[in-house]
C-alpha cells in the first residue's frame, strides 16, 4: 500500500492510485525477499577476490549513482522519483548485472547492494526492510542504520554498458530478420539456416561525409550558444560543399538523427570519437553476446578490415555485423548411461573444433547438462563396428578411448568424414561418438 501511494504522484494534482500497481508491488517485494534469502543461502558459491571486471565496475558505479539520485529526490520530497531511482532502477541494475556477469556475481557487491537497497526502501516499506535487516544478521534495528555513502560514479563506464545493451538488442533483431524467409514471390521458401558465427565491425572514425557534417554542426552549435539552425540553413551550407554532392540524399536524414539524439543525450553526440573503446567493451563481454545469440563464435574487427559497403555505413557507436554458417559434418552423439535422462543427438563437427566447443554445442540440444566440466567425450576404438555392438550395462567405457582436451577435430567436407589429431597421432572417429555426464 505504501509503495503504491508513493507511486501515486508528487505534484499538487490528484493522486493517481493504481490498484494494479499495488498488486504488482506485492509480487515485486516478495520476489526481492526471496532473492535475498537465495543469496544468503548461496553466499559461499558467489565469486570472491578483486571486483575489477567490466560488469563489476559498472554495477558499483550504477549503485553509487542510484544513491546520489535517490538522496536528492528524498531531499526535494519527490517520493515517486525516489521510488523510481531507489527501487525500480536499482533493481534493474541488479538484474542487468546478474545477466551480464557470466563469470558469476561478486559476493561483496551483492551484499552491498542488498544493504543499500534495504536502506533506500525503508522510508516506503519499513516493516519489510526491518525483516530483511534481520535476515542479514544485523544486531540493531534498521532505524539506527546510517544513510549509505556514495562512492565515485564513472559516467563514461555506465554509458559504455548502455552501449553494450543496445548492441545486444540490435544483434538479436538482426538475427531474427536474418532467419526470416526472404520476401518476394509466393514460393515454398525455407527459413535461412541458423548462423553459427558472426563478425561485428566497429569504426574508430566516421566516414568522410559524416565527419564533415558533424564538424559543420559542431561549429554552428558553438557559434549559436548551444543551438543548431534550421534545416534549410544547414542543407544550404552542406549542399555547397563539393565533398558532399553525391551524399546529399543521406546527409539530411543524418542531420535529423543527430538533432533527435541531441535532445536525448546532449551535445556529446557531436563528438567525432566515442569516450570509450568499443572493441574492448565488446571483447570483454563476448561470452555474454555469444550465449545471448546462441552462436558458436563472434569476432570483433575494425571496419577498415571490411568491404567498402560496411566501411561506408559503419560509424562510432553503431557497429555492423555479418552472420555466417560454417560448414560441418554431422556426427551422432550417444549417451549409454542408464536412467541418466540424456539421449542420443546429432550435431555438426566443424574444422578446428575442440572438446570444449563440441560440448558447448551439445548443451544447446541437451538442456539437462548444467556443468560443462562434468561432460567427457569418448571415441570408439573401432569406429566402424563399435557403434553397432550392443552396449553392456556398467561397461560404458569398454572398447572406447577418452578424447583429451587438447585434441583437435578435422573434417573432410567432400567425403563427409571426421578425424582428430591428438599428441601427433591421427585417428578416425567414424560417424558416432559417446558422451558421459558424471
Amino acid at each position: 500500500m505504501r509503495l503504491a501511494l508513493a507511486d501515486a504522484g508528487d505534484t499538487v494534482e490528484d493522486a493517481n492510485f493504481v490498484e494494479a500497481m499495488a498488486d504488482a508491488g506485492i509480487l515485486r517485494l516478495y520476489t526481492w525477499v526471496e532473492w535475498v534469502k537465495e543469496m544468503l543461502a548461496s553466499c559461499s558459491s558467489l565469486r570472491s577476490g578483486p571486483a575489477d571486471s567490466f560488469n563489476d565496475r559498472v554495477f558499483a558505479s550504477e549503485m553509487n549513482a542510484g544513491i546520489i539520485k535517490t538522496d536528492q529526490n528524498y531531499e526535494k520530497m519527490m517520493f515517486k522519483e525516489a521510488l523510481k531511482t531507489g527501487f525500480f532502477e536499482f533493481q534493474a541494475a541488479k538484474d542487468k548485472y546478474r545477466e551480464l556477469a557470466t563469470e558469476g556475481m561478486h559476493r561483496e557487491l551483492v551484499f552491498r547492494f542488498i544493504e543499500v537497497q534495504t536502506i533506500l526502501l525503508t522510508p516506503f516499506c519499513p516493516h519489510l526492510c526491518e525483516h530483511i535487516w534481520t535476515l542479514l544478521g544485523k544486531p540493531d534495528s534498521i532505524m539506527h542504520a546510517s544513510w549509505p555513502v556514495a562512492g565515485p560514479v564513472d559516467e563514461s563506464l555506465i554509458r559504455s554498458s548502455q552501449y553494450l545493451m543496445e548492441v545486444a538488442h540490435d544483434l538479436r533483431l538482426r538475427l531474427k530478420n536474418y532467419m526470416m524467409p526472404a520476401k518476394g514471390k509466393k514460393t515454398d521458401k525455407q527459413p535461412a539456416q541458423r548462423p553459427s558465427h558472426c563478425t561485428i565491425y566497429v569504426a574508430k572514425n566516421y566516414p568522410a561525409w559524416q565527419h564533415i557534417t558533424l564538424t559543420t554542426l559542431r561549429s554552428h552549435f558553438e557559434a549559436n550558444n548551444g543551438k543548431l539552425p534550421d534545416n534549410k540553413v544547414i542543407a544550404s551550407e552542406l549542399g555547397s560543399l563539393p565533398e558532399l554532392k553525391k551524399y546529399m540524399k543521406k546527409v539530411m536524414p543524418f542531420v535529423a538523427m543527430i538533432k533527435e539524439n541531441m535532445e536525448k543525450k546532449g551535445p556529446r553526440v557531436l563528438d567525432l570519437e566515442l569516450e570509450f573503446d568499443e572493441q574492448a567493451v565488446l571483447m570483454e563481454n563476448i561470452v555474454y553476446l555469444t550465449n545471448s545469440l546462441e552462436l558458436e563464435h563472434i569476432d570483433v574487427k575494425f571496419a577498415s578490415e571490411a568491404e567498402d559497403k560496411v566501411r561506408e555505413e559503419c560509424c562510432p557507436g553503431k557497429p555492423l555485423n555479418v552472420f555466417r554458417t560454417e560448414p560441418g559434418v554431422p556426427v551422432s552423439l550417444i549417451n549409454p548411461q542408464p536412467s541418466s535422462g540424456h539421449f542420443s543427438t546429432k550435431i555438426d563437427i566443424r574444422q578446428g573444433d575442440s572438446c570444449e566447443s563440441i560440448i558447448r554445442r551439445l548443451t544447446k540440444t541437451d538442456r539437462g547438462i548444467k556443468d560443462l566440466s562434468k561432460v567427457k567425450l569418448m571415441r570408439f576404438d573401432d569406429p566402424l563396428l563399435g557403434p553397432r555392438r550392443v552396449p553392456v550395462l556398467g561397461r560404458e567405457h569398454s572398447e572406447k578411448t577418452l578424447i583429451s582436451e587438447n585434441a583437435v577435430f578435422h573434417v573432410d567436407l567432400v567425403s563427409k568424414k571426421v578425424h582428430l589429431t591428438e599428441n601427433g597421432l591421427r585417428m578416425d572417429i567414424g560417424d558416432t561418438m559417446v558422451y558421459l555426464v558424471h
